[in-house]
C-alpha cells in the first residue's frame, strides 16, 4: 500500500526551502488580503467624514496614532507590492520573462520597487502635509 511509511504522502511548507518565486507569491496572496482589510479603513474614515465633526475627529485621532500609521503604512507597501507584482505577471502574461534568472531579477525589483515607491510616497506625504 502506498504511502504507508513515515514520508509525506505529498510535498508541503515542512519539505522545501522557500524561495523567491514562493515567498513572493504567498506575499501576492497575503497583500490581496490586506488590501481588502484596508479598504475597511477607507470606509470607515468615509463614513465617518459624512457622519459628522466628532466621527471624523475620531477616526482622525485613530489614524494618526502609532497603530493607525503603522495600518496606512502597510496599506500603503501591500498596495505598491500588489500593484508592482502585477506588473511582473503582465509581463509574463506577454509570454516573456520565463528565464529563471529573469524571475529571479524582476522578483528582486519587485521588492525592491515596491519597498522604494512606499518610501517615496510617505516622503511626499510629508512634505505636502
Amino acid at each position: 500500500m502506498a504511502g504507508t511509511g513515515s514520508r509525506p504522502l505529498s510535498p508541503h511548507l515542512q519539505v522545501y526551502r522557500p524561495q523567491i518565486t514562493s515567498v513572493l507569491s504567498i506575499t501576492h496572496r497575503i497583500t490581496g488580503i490586506g488590501l481588502s482589510a484596508g479598504l475597511l479603513l477607507l470606509v470607515w474614515w468615509l463614513v465617518a467624514a459624512a457622519t459628522g465633526p466628532e466621527a471624523y475627529a475620531t477616526v482622525q485621532g485613530f489614524m494618526g496614532s502609532w497603530l493607525g500609521l503603522l495600518l496606512l503604512f502597510g496599506f500603503t507597501l501591500a498596495n505598491w507590492y500588489h500593484f508592482c507584482n502585477g506588473i511582473r505577471h503582465l509581463v509574463w502574461d506577454a509570454g516573456y520573462g520565463f528565464e529563471m534568472p529573469s524571475v529571479y531579477l524582476g522578483g528582486w525589483f519587485v521588492v525592491g520597487a515596491a519597498l522604494g515607491l512606499t518610501v517615496l510616497t510617505w516622503l511626499v506625504a510629508l512634505i505636502v502635509w
